[in-house]
């Protein structure tokens, strides 16, 4: 069955430019090269702060908070993607690329000068506005530019931005966290927007799509309304705000209503900003549903991998940046390869169903992480995983763009960005949730067995959350080691000082000193002997007691480091166990995307040309 103008979809009025069939393919290329600098400082700037999280959440202490670093950016972009989409149809790409890159780094400028992490999310929130148009724009910019069957020869492009920025973002953002401050990670990213910004302003057209539309703002509004609370509800510490309260049963029954409201909306508008239309498009309808499942599965176990790399390896976060390298390189590289294989062979499908499987097996992999796995284990398992992803996002976008027609490019691309973006969204709350619930309970397990065997005097120092908050058993990123046998034997070794400083008083004199060692239950049989006789003079008696005290500073010590690593131990399991079990929740979400692409995904032919008729495959 064919697509055509759905109801109520405002219809191409006036001249479209054809871009791909008037342009030189010099200038195309030109516009291509502006395109990708601009998605290359979004890029950049999720690896970077992927990268600085652990030195974020030391220097706020704000681990229940973490997830929303990233979430408030992606927040953000997903309620505002939509309507970019529409307005780069109605006034150009060029316009909204260069609106996004503006906004863009003035939330980087806000982002680097965050005194909280509550002012860092807001921030990042302004950076999401921004990135949205970014994005959005970039990725719909090779529809406008070349026919189908042209597109695979240029997907590759796109990961390789993102490749790029995985090799330059985590060792650049290591550095600087390592060795400045981690809100230089914010600040890089000015002179590079700059560069972009004129770049684009110099060699992009304005590139309409010639669509005559209004935006529905009441539908952009409900859509905020929805997935605000949503999330709100799903993220709030429940601690503090169980699933029943009425806080959080409130958010849900806001998100509910507001749903409702946007479909209602959106059925009956003249330019819905979410067209419920294009879901009688199969390709459009599973495409969306495995964005969503696989945007969730993906981002949730990607974004707590440096946390598991810093807190249970002990790397620091320029080495952390650089161990998962392999996980974009295997992303470019089968991007790249499939790509080319598809121009070739003109099939798809085969290649989205094998990337999926390939993630899934990764996630398989990863989930089998322990407290002793070597950082060429991992690098090895995330390369496994991208693999899988390189062939299956870009292409899927492919399949998606190939069953629209010209003047629904942007729609469809900003679409099933949206659910892509909504689903890591989600992830990014909901295990977020799952990350500090499983760690909160892990640490006090794994210390419970401890506490047995511990001095009172540690025990203060072995406050489990306190291990919940920092970003490692030591110092972490950015600070100075302090190893926490020493901090312990430290703590240990404090009442057998302040014996000896009374001793030594009392030896001279000091009556006060005497009657506390006297009557306190701490003080060593050794030293009450001593200071039992008449004069406190006896040499022998004094000498034992100063081998007592020595003695018992020694036992303190190695206590120290013996419950150190006892603890170093227990703190790496409850890690190990809390971001493994992230990993476990993915395979099941990757799974059902792939069941979903292997039975209803239709795969149409690539057309060689820009305008063709688009088939839904039923």
């Amino acid at each position: 069955m064919a697509v055509t103008n759905v109801p109520r979809t405002p219809q191409v009025l006036g001249q479209r430019v054809d871009y791909a069939a008037t342009l030189p393919h010099a200038t195309k290329l030109l516009i291509l090269a502006a395109v990708l600098l601009s998605l290359f400082l979004a890029a950049l700037d999720q690896t970077i702060v992927a990268t600085a999280l652990p030195a974020i959440v030391h220097d706020f202490n704000g681990l229940n908070l973490v997830s929303w670093v990233s979430t408030g950016y992606l927040l953000a972009s997903t309620a505002t993607v939509p309507i970019y989409g529409k307005l780069s149809d109605l006034y150009g790409r060029k316009l909204v690329l260069l609106w996004g890159i503006v906004v863009f780094l003035i939330g980087s400028g806000l982002c680097g000068m965050a005194q909280s992490m509550i002012q860092l999310i807001v921030f990042r929130v302004v950076q999401g506005v921004g990135a949205a148009a970014i994005t959005s724009s970039a990725f719909a910019t090779p529809a406008d530019l070349f026919a189908p069957a042209e597109r695979p020869r240029y997907m590759g492009l796109f990961p390789a931005v993102f490749g790029l920025a995985s090799v330059v973002g985590p060792f650049v953002g290591g550095l600087l966290t390592d060795q400045i401050s981690w809100h230089w990670v914010f600040y890089v990213n000015v002179p590079l927007g700059v560069i972009a910004l004129w770049f684009v302003w110099t060699k992009m057209p304005r590139m309409a799509s010639g669509l005559q539309a209004r935006i529905d703002w009441l539908g952009t509004l409900l859509l905020i309304g929805a997935v605000v609370p949503l999330l709100l509800g799903l993220t709030l510490d429940k601690t503090i705000h169980p699933w029943s309260s009425p806080l959080i049963l409130a958010y849900f029954a806001v998100a509910a209503i507001c749903t409702v409201l946007f479909l209602i909306v959106e059925a009956h508008v003249p330019s819905p900003v979410l067209s419920l239309a294009l879901f009688r498009n199969r390709t459009f309808a599973v495409g969306v549903v495995a964005a969503l499942l696989s945007g969730a599965a993906f981002f949730g176990a990607v974004l707590f991998l440096s946390l598991f790399l810093v807190n249970v390896l002990g790397l620091t976060a320029t080495e952390a940046g650089i161990a998962q390298i392999p996980l974009m390189a295997g992303f470019v590289l089968a991007s790249n390869v499939s790509s080319l294989l598809v121009q070739r062979c003109g099939r798809y499908k085969p290649f989205i169903v094998g990337g999926f499987a390939l993630m899934i097996l990764g996630f398989v992999l990863m989930s089998r992480l322990t407290p002793d796995t070597s950082v060429w284990n991992v690098a090895w398992r995330v390369f496994v995983m991208g693999v899988g992803l390189g062939p299956a996002m870009p292409l899927l976008n492919l399949a998606m763009q190939n069953a629209a027609q010209p003047h629904q490019i942007g729609a469809v691309t900003a679409n099933r960005q949206f659910f892509q973006q909504f689903g890591q969204v989600l992830g990014g709350a909901v295990f977020g949730v799952i990350l500090t619930t499983t760690l909160s309970a892990q640490l006090r397990q794994n210390f419970a067995r401890i506490n047995d065997d511990v001095p009172t005097v540690m025990r203060e120092v072995l406050d489990p959350a306190r291990f919940q908050s920092n970003a490692s058993v030591t110092e972490g990123a950015g600070g100075a080691p302090v190893e926490l046998g020493a901090q312990l034997s430290a703590a240990a070794v404090a009442p057998v000082e302040q014996q000896r400083s009374l001793v030594e008083a009392a030896l001279v004199g000091n009556a006060d000193a005497r009657a506390k060692l006297l009557s306190s239950h701490e003080t060593l049989p050794e030293i009450k002997a001593a200071l039992g006789t008449a004069s406190a003079s006896n040499p022998a008696a004094i000498a034992r007691a100063r081998r007592a005290l020595d003695i018992a500073e020694q036992q303190a010590r190695a206590d120290g480091a013996r419950i150190g690593q006892a603890v170093t131990a227990a703190v790496k399991t409850a890690f190990t166990t809390s971001v493994t079990r992230i990993y476990l929740f993915a395979i099941p979400l990757s799974a059902v995307a792939l069941v979903v692409i292997v039975l209803w995904l239709p795969e149409l032919p690539l057309s060689p040309r820009r305008h063709h008729e688009a088939n839904t495959g039923e």
